[in-house]
């Protein structure tokens, strides 16, 4: 296991059809380690990437303490503070190396036994990006957040034109390659809508599949907040209108290509 200070990786994704799991974690000394056992036990991971995001309780602790067997590359990288789980997405993403990733939440709300599920349409090359729908969808969640999740998942379709049930979820599967075209600048949970808004931009199919779904509620650690919705949305209306050259980093090659197939 390697102790990484966070920096720009110049790897690239290898079409092998090899996982990487990103881990973002804050706070989740309780559960960090069974979610990293549940993640192995699946078989399916080549690399587990933990972003630490500068905890302050012993999560960092019990994750330097862990032993990995063969076959298994672990990257440990630990934030200086806490900056949000859009930054430490951005922050593993500099070191994946698989032709698939996973984001896992470390709170147990998703179970990596849905893996196999997650990855065949992206096996099967019926799309490049997955998105786990939670057919538990009830007020268990809580009222606020369960209308909430509803909301942004109407204003998506609305804004984008696509017919998607589930924006908000936890479990977002992606081929590298696309999420690697697309500029990130997401700090905090804004990352799902920015990347959500980005991907229908490129005109990508989010395909969907059901996965399990274990709420937990403000009391256990949940930490998103009502104002966190509120960023969403409005995430959802600046990427509607920004420039594709702004965040698509194939942008000026498809439009030299497109130029020059027109002056042939």
């Amino acid at each position: 296991m390697s102790v990484l200070t966070a920096r720009r990786s110049d790897r690239k994704p290898r079409p092998n059809g090899s996982l990487s799991v990103i881990i973002p974690v804050y706070n989740e000394a309780p559960s960090i380690e069974l979610v990293i056992e549940r993640v192995r036990a699946t078989g399916l991971p080549r690399e587990i990437i933990v972003v630490d995001d500068g905890s302050t309780d012993d999560t960092f602790a019990r994750l330097s303490k862990l032993r990995w067997g063969r076959g298994l590359r672990l990257r440990l990288i630990r934030h200086k503070g806490n900056r949000g789980k859009g930054a430490a997405i951005r922050t593993g993403l500099e070191y994946a190396t698989g032709e698939y990733l996973i984001i896992q939440d470390a709170d147990l709300e998703l179970d990596p036994a849905d893996y196999p599920a997650l990855l065949a349409p992206l096996i099967a090359e019926e799309t490049n990006v997955v998105y786990g729908v939670r057919e538990s969808d009830s007020l268990r969640r809580g009222p606020l957040l369960f209308l909430g999740v509803r909301l942004l998942t109407l204003v998506t379709n609305l804004l984008y034109g696509c017919s998607i049930r589930d924006e908000a979820t936890g479990y977002k599967v992606f081929r590298l390659s696309l999420l690697r075209r697309i500029v990130l600048e997401c700090e905090r949970f804004e990352f799902c809508p920015e990347v959500t808004a980005k991907i229908c931009r490129l005109g990508e199919r989010i395909y969907e599949v059901p996965v399990s779904y274990h709420p937990r509620p403000a009391g256990a650690g949940k930490k998103i907040r009502w104002t966190d919705g509120v960023i969403a949305l409005l995430t959802l209306l600046r990427y509607r209108f920004q420039p594709r050259r702004r965040f698509d980093r194939e942008y000026e090659t498809e439009r030299a290509a497109l130029a020059a197939a027109i002056a042939d």
